[in-house]
This record gives structure tokens, sequence and C-alpha cells, in this order.
């Protein structure tokens, strides 16, 4: 493997929880342009630090992912079409930025990017050691080695798998928990024909990116109706994944927990409530932790000014039950 920046320990007082400011996308009001709320990972760590959770010195902090970081899932090909603006209007869903110079697209909606998807990586590494970790950002789901979209420029997921796959030993089996609204047809397309990996995906049927050839890699796969609320939602991802990590215990979990299957996101279609969602992140945990596994949890969509608060909510909670410290 190269020589990488991501695998660094960082020290021991820190907690496995990773971000960086560099995460927040702002340019003239652009990012208004789509319902993402492009400085959310910002506000998340604000609130944890106003209950007094965590201190700046006490995060992680989050490196940009390098060309040759990312080649290890990405192909040249690929990473050279984001070198033209318009394709990355086209993946961010924000027509203006074909308008731009690239050398601001690199800068200011990019490198955001790539510096989530570095604290995916790193991450990866962090909940091995430490049993669990969070990165703020990240959960590019629908991004695989060679095509973007959905506001996911670069596939993290897969790439956190495929970093421990090669510089881990022990690591040979990974199972995902995807339970963002959306199909996550990225980190799907890529391990299409990987046994090491075991996909959960629990989804609105009905809302994008609706990927027939990429659902074929769900080894469990529950999909949604419109409207569905907690009762429901919570037995289903209850069962499941419990189901799931008693079908293979994995060597690391990697949770997708977006938030955009709260009540009144304008993407999402779902109806579940604030505590619902802290709720079902605790499931997870709980499930992961019982068993000893190692869990990285990525924050993925969520388009409401609401879901920052929800997650350090969230977060806030497992720590009150022991399930992180």
């Amino acid at each position: 493997p190269h020589r990488t920046a991501l695998y660094e320990a960082p020290p021991s007082a820190c907690w496995p929880i990773v971000y960086s400011p560099d995460y927040n996308i702002t340019f003239m009001g652009l990012e208004k342009l789509h319902p993402f709320d492009a400085g959310k990972w910002g506000k998340v760590i604000e609130f944890l630090k106003e209950e007094k959770l965590i201190a700046d010195d006490l995060i992680v902090q989050a490196r940009e992912a390098t060309d040759e970081d990312l080649l290890v899932v990405h192909t040249r090909r690929y990473l050279n079409k984001l070198k033209w603006s318009f394709v990355v209007a086209t993946i961010t869903e924000i027509p203006p930025v074909a308008f731009l110079p690239n050398f601001v697209v690199q800068r200011r909606v990019l490198k955001p990017l790539r510096t989530q998807t570095g604290g995916t990586i790193m991450a990866g590494k962090l909940a091995l050691d430490r049993g669990w970790a969070i990165n703020v950002g990240g959960g590019f789901h629908h991004c695989s080695s060679d095509k973007g979209g959905g506001f996911c420029a670069y596939a993290d997921i897969t790439l956190a798998i495929k970093f421990l796959f090669e510089r881990v030993q022990g690591v040979s089996k990974a199972t995902i928990i995807d339970l963002d609204a959306h199909q996550g047809n990225g980190h799907e397309r890529d391990f299409m024909d990987d046994h090491r990996v075991y996909i959960m995906d629990v989804y609105n049927r009905y809302i994008y990116p609706g990927d027939g050839f990429a659902k074929r890699a769900i080894k469990r796969k529950v999909e949604l109706e419109w409207g569905t609320e907690d009762t429901e939602y919570l037995q289903k991802v209850h069962t499941h994944v419990e189901g799931a990590l008693n079908e293979l215990k994995p060597d690391i979990i990697v949770y997708n927990a977006g938030t955009d299957i709260l009540d009144g996101d304008p993407l999402g279609g779902l109806a579940i409530s604030p505590q619902g969602i802290v709720k079902r992140d605790e499931v997870v945990f709980k499930a992961a932790r019982s068993r000893r596994i190692p869990i990285l949890m990525v924050t993925s969509g969520g388009y409401q000014k609401k879901t920052a608060r929800i997650i350090a909510d969230s977060i806030l909670n497992l720590h009150n039950l022991g399930l992180i410290g």
C-alpha cells in the first residue's frame, strides 16, 4: 500500500470523533441552492461543545484525502472528470457551479468533500483501535469508483473498508448498515461481487436513486413506504440489524446514519420523529457494542435545519448510555 497520512495515530487523549472546520461548504450563498445544509457538520460540533461533551483539542482533526488515497478505489479517469466544473455541478446538483472556474470548485466544493472522505478513512482505523468512531461528516453513499451523484463526489464508505482490508491484519469481513432514507447504490456497485462485504439497506423504495442493478448487492433489503412512522420503522431496524449481525459477525460495521428519515424532510419522504432517530442510533450501537464489533458511524443525508441538533442529541444519548466514551 502507498504511504498515507490518514492512518497516523492521533493523541491518545482525543475522542474518536473526527471533524475539521474544512467540512463546511460556504461560497457566496451558492450552497443554499441545494436543500442540504452545507454547514450542518460545524453546528453538530458546536452543540457538543455547548454540552461540554468535547472540546477542540479532544477532536481528531480530519485530513484531506490525497489523489493517491482516492485511487485506492476511484479510477484515474473519474478523478480527471472532476476537473470539469459542469461534472461537479451535476454531481452536487447545484447548476451554477458549472460556470465557476475549476480551481474555485476544487477549493470551495471538492476540498470539503475530500476532507470528509479523509475523515471517514481515519475513523475506520480509529474504530478498530477504540471500538467505535464517529465521523461528523461523510456517508457519500451514491458515489462508486467511477461515478458520482446525489451530492456524493467520493466513495468514502468503500474507501474506508478497502483501506482496512489492505492495511489492517485480521480485517477480512465488513458489514454496511445503511439507514439513510435513500438506497446506498454507490457502495453497492463497488462491492457487487465482493463476498467479504455484507450490505443491509433500509430506504424509501420510491425515491432517488432507484438503482435496480445496485440492489443485487444488498444482502438484507428493507424497502419502506411513503410516510413510514417510528413504531414500524424501529421494529424493522431492530429485527434486521440483529438478523444481519447474527448471520455474519463482521470485523467492522460501517453505519450510515442519515437523518433524512426525519418527518418533513424534503427528499426522504419518511415520517420519523427526532426521538425515533436517537433511538435508531441507540439500537445500532447496542447491537454492535454488545457483540464487541467495532463500529464507524458517518452522518450522511439530512436536509432540514433541525438535523444538526438531532445528530448532537443522538451522540449525547450514546454517551449517557455508556455506548461511547
